[in-house]
């Protein structure tokens, strides 16, 4: 597809010369340097959290940005729960479908599958995850065009503070440069991958979880602090310095320094007169553990926002209870799965497709879920049956059900044996032994076989098709109704007493009379 020019899905023309080079890559002193970000968490109050989010809303989001990467640098639950949710993404496995069973779609399947069996896969799945927390990821894609086909050579995950917002929608991602400093350039087509989780409605700076949980994280840190500056004192009794009227400040001064020492110090040395008392401080009902409930609060809270749930994150929770709220997580790692499948299919399959084989009218498609927990006994057996009754099932299905791939052309297959070759049948005489030959044409070694056969043959064909027709019409109709094979199993055992199986014994009896009686004429006629 070299000579050939591209247009994405925006009606923007492919530039090749840059699909192997490095756009976004860090400088030491440009407009993407590492080093031009300090930190925001320290000294974080809510008036400058407030304005760190505000400034967001506006489009300038590096203060936001740097704020989610403390946040799961310095918060312990945050990580916890916010790599939860990451890893029950990244670790599902990743399913190609054909778009159909024509050979082109099939060879694109395999060829797409090809690619995500790749080194550097899962890292750049982890690298697209990261916008669960941000708001939005940005994956460069370094292609290799030295051969055919051309495949990505390295995936490298860019700093999102790299990148910013147009100004007019705070939708179009654009990219910081020397070259507009206020605007950005636009991104090369092809050459990122940008995940964007529609965790909430709106502008994709205001979706990260992040800041969804900075709030608590902003009021659990006040909690922490405090919680700690009471564990300085708690439990130590109040001390009490006392000297008479007229002491000299010197001695004033030397009494307090050893109260304020007495703590650490476990000595002092005062002057003669004067006195220190050890008050035993008052313990009201329950406060000693006041901050670790509010910190146990806000990092409920987290939970909740994060997974949907607390129990499975939680303490004090019933494995009944945590099996129910897992349930909510499946849902939410569902609906992860396919927001990131649907970037992959954007922004990495149709690239390769479009670059390899040129612009197409349907592609394969990309799932990320669990595998089903398919009963392989119980399909097989099905299938075996269900299809020579006329059920139509997709080859290309069954090898996505099987985990199976469309076996490559001259690929070496299982299968069955192929049975012997039966022998034809010839007018010569055939020596059974030097003593006897006998001519096939006029006796059969199996007389009573052959007169099955042309019985059977002399049936009514139309009668006995339109018998089973009959027969089976239960069957056909809820096999048609049903949307998979495990509803159309249920379904069978429910319509098989419908089945009208009076035509069938009526024919099966005439059947068995006729052989009864030229069973006992051909006895007779041996005798």
């Amino acid at each position: 597809m070299a000579d050939v020019t591209l247009y994405d899905q925006y009606n923007r023309p492919i530039d090749k010369t840059v699909l192997d080079q490095e756009v976004a890559r860090p400088s030491m002193g440009g407009i993407r340097s590492i080093w031009n970000h300090g930190y925001v968490t320290g000294g974080l109050t809510p008036y400058k959290l407030a304005t760190l989010l505000r400034q967001a809303n506006e489009g300038d989001a590096d203060g936001q940005l740097t704020l989610a990467e403390e946040m799961e640098e310095k918060d312990l639950h945050y990580a916890s729960v916010l790599g939860t949710r990451k890893r029950a993404v990244a670790r599902l496995p990743i399913v190609i479908e054909a778009y159909s069973d024509d050979p082109k779609d099939v060879k694109f399947a395999d060829e797409i599958r090809a690619l995500f069996n790749r080194r550097g896969i899962k890292g750049m799945i982890e690298g697209c995850l990261d916008a669960l927390g941000k708001g939005y990821s940005v994956t460069e894609i370094m292609w290799d065009k030295s051969k055919v086909p051309w495949t990505p050579k390295r995936y490298e995950w860019r700093d999102p503070r790299f990148f910013l917002y147009d100004r007019e929608t705070l939708r179009q991602l654009r990219l910081k440069d020397e070259a507009d400093m206020m605007n950005g350039i636009p991104l090369p087509p092809y050459k990122f991958i940008v995940h964007e989780p529609r965790l909430k409605m709106g502008i994709p700076l205001r979706g990260g979880l992040a800041r969804l949980a900075a709030w608590a994280y902003c009021f659990k840190n006040f909690t922490v602090k405090d919680w700690m500056a009471f564990c300085e004192v708690f439990g130590m009794p109040l001390r009490v310095g006392k000297y008479r009227p007229g002491e000299t400040e010197d001695n004033i001064a030397i009494l307090k320094s050893a109260v304020a020492n007495l703590g650490s110090d476990a000595a002092a040395v005062i002057p003669e007169g004067m006195l220190i008392e050890f008050i035993e401080s008052a313990k009201s009902s329950g406060g000693e553990s006041l901050f670790e409930r509010v910190a146990d609060w806000f990092d409920k809270q987290m939970s909740k926002g994060i997974l949907g749930q607390t129990m499975t994150a939680d303490d004090g929770s019933s494995q009944s209870q945590a099996t129910v709220h897992n349930e909510v997580r499946e849902d939410i790692r569902d609906a992860d799965a396919e927001q990131l499948a649907e970037t992959l299919e954007r922004d990495l399959v149709i690239p390769y497709i479009d670059l390899n084989h040129g612009p197409q009218e349907n592609y394969p498609t990309v799932h990320l879920r669990e595998p089903d927990q398919t009963d392989i006994p119980l399909m097989t057996e099905a299938l075996s049956k269900l299809v020579p009754l006329g059920l139509r099932v997709e080859k290309s299905q069954v090898l996505d059900m099987l985990g199976f791939s469309d076996p490559a052309e001259g690929a070496d297959c299982l299968g069955s044996p192929e049975p012997p070759p039966i022998p034809p049948k010839t007018s010569e005489k055939t020596a059974l032994n030097r003593h006897l030959a006998l001519n096939a044409e006029t006796f059969s070694q199996y007389p009573d076989q052959e007169a099955l056969d042309v019985a059977l043959n002399s049936l009514d064909g139309a009668a006995l098709q339109q018998t089973m027709a009959d027969l089976l019409k239960p069957l056909i109709e809820c096999l048609q109704a049903s949307g998979d094979i495990d509803a159309a199993l249920n379904s069978l055992a429910e319509a098989f007493p419908q089945m009208d199986t009076a035509g069938l014994q009526s024919l099966l009896a005439r059947a068995i009379f006729v052989a009864d009686c030229w069973g006992r004429i051909s006895a007779g006629q041996g005798e």
